[in-house]
């Protein structure tokens, strides 16, 4: 361990441009490109760029004047995932997605069309349910103050004592309809009545995706947990693999986490790909070795066959049993790395199948956050796709361990425990922002270029 700490703090080659200077060891692209996953367009993608070395103010998080900005000029105007396509499965079925002062219904027509309303009723505000609820069987929106009732596509259905009302027209009296759309088994809709299409948003998730199959997946586990500390700050804290070193210090033998890459592929999208189940290219290990740390007999390990090789394969056989599925042509890469898109501002996307997480984060205050995780697994194959999970939720001071069946929920609360002394350290800082890593931190960098996009206009 000692060894490794010296390796990787030695200094920089001076004459390295900003941005250019990596870890000592074997890259990503070289471990895949040995294996399978070379087969994979959107694995071997590689796209990074400087985006400068100067400090990040930390009153982008603990200012409250910030915050009103955010809430003013990101949250009314960009794409959010709001739920899954299984969580509406059938017509009249609904889901209400809310951040800050804003609140959306989203509702499975009788056509089957998927639409989303403002959750509001044009006669006294009223809403047409609360926060986070959902509901089957409807066969219009009835507002629970008056009566008033819309159809499912949003035009007007009826007017308790109409004859009060001869001044509203039918047709101009229907319900505000917003942007919404599909990606991936995931539902997105955006309170900006003129936003640019999702499939431009998206930039190269539809493309990289697209043999990964998140739409042929189901909510196994989902959790919603309070979170102390700014939605950016809880959300950064996933957004590199730097931390490991400290944060999951288990880890270090099997994974090569300082050699992580981290991709900026657009405004919107960006990526890191930690290799795992590779030891560390920074300790001398056996491969052998390798194959005990991740849990097996080491003395089973085939001659010439790598321990990465063989973990993969004995839980392609153990996974795919376990979960009904045929795991033979996963690669190995998307079978056991920590592969995370970010999608611009609150969501992660994970296609692994050892690590399939889903992450969302939703501001609640200036210091306070949702965060929000579902594990997705793959459709058993019958094709029956099993209900969504219910939400687990858990406060603040809670463990990820009071969910059943939840198999990182170690991890998870190792990141989380974190951020009560992160945010009083921000706050409580004299230097008057943090100092990021221009290589291993750059999405954090990226994230606040874009949001000063929205910020700015």
């Amino acid at each position: 361990m000692k060894e490794m700490i010296e390796e990787l703090s030695k200094p920089s080659d001076p004459s390295l441009a900003p941005g250019e200077a990596r870890s000592p060891g074997r890259s990503v692209e070289e471990l895949l490109s040995t294996e399978d996953s070379a087969n994979e367009p959107g694995l071997m993608a590689n796209s990074y760029q400087f985006l400068g070395d100067q400090d990040l103010p930390f009153s982008r998080y603990t200012s409250p004047e910030f915050y009103d900005l955010e809430m003013k000029h990101l949250w009314p105007k960009v794409w959010q995932w709001a739920c899954r396509e299984e969580h509406i499965p059938k017509p009249g079925d609904f889901q209400v997605y809310d951040v800050g002062p804003y609140s959306a219904i989203v509702v499975r027509g009788m056509d089957n069309e998927i639409r989303a309303f403002v959750n509001s009723c044009p006669h006294r505000g009223m809403q047409f349910a609360d926060a986070g609820s959902s509901g089957s069987g409807k066969q219009f929106l009835r507002c629970p103050f008056h009566g008033m009732s819309w159809n499912l596509d949003g035009s007007l259905k009826e007017i308790p004592c109409r004859w009060d009302f001869p001044h509203v027209k039918d047709d101009e009296f229907g319900l505000t309809e917003i942007p919404s759309g599909v990606w991936g088994g995931f539902v997105f809709i955006n309170f900006d009545e003129d936003c640019e299409p999702l499939t431009d948003f998206l930039e190269v998730l539809p493309e990289h995706f697209k043999d990964w199959g998140l739409e042929d997946r189901y909510v196994a586990i989902h959790t919603y947990k309070e979170l102390p500390g700014n939605w950016k700050m809880c959300m950064e804290g996933f957004l590199e693999a730097f931390h490991v070193l400290a944060t999951h210090p288990e880890g270090l033998r099997t994974s090569s986490w300082a050699n992580t890459q981290y991709d900026v592929f657009g405004k919107n999208v960006s990526r890191f790909l930690q290799n795992l189940s590779t030891g560390n290219p920074h300790m001398d290990q056996s491969e052998a070795e390798i194959y005990g740390e991740l849990g097996n007999n080491p003395d089973d390990l085939p001659e010439g066959k790598s321990a990465r090789e063989q973990h993969a394969d004995n839980l392609r056989s153990a996974m795919g049993q376990a979960l009904d599925v045929d795991l033979s042509e996963v690669s190995t890469s998307i079978m056991l790395d920590s592969i995370e898109y970010h999608l611009f501002p609150n969501a992660c996307f994970f296609p692994g199948i050892q690590i399939p997480l889903i992450y969302r984060f939703r501001p609640t205050s200036v210091g306070t956050c949702v965060h929000e995780i579902m594990i997705l697994q793959p459709v058993p194959k019958s094709g029956e796709r099993p209900a969504p999970a219910e939400v687990s939720k858990l406060s603040i001071e809670d463990s990820y361990k009071k969910v059943e069946g939840f198999a990182l929920a170690h991890v998870l609360d190792q990141d989380t425990e974190n951020f009560h002394r992160q945010w009083r350290g921000m706050n409580a800082s004299f230097k008057q922002g943090q100092t990021l890593g221009n290589y291993q931190e750059v999405r954090i960098r990226n994230l606040h270029n874009t949001l000063d996009e929205y910020l700015n206009t």
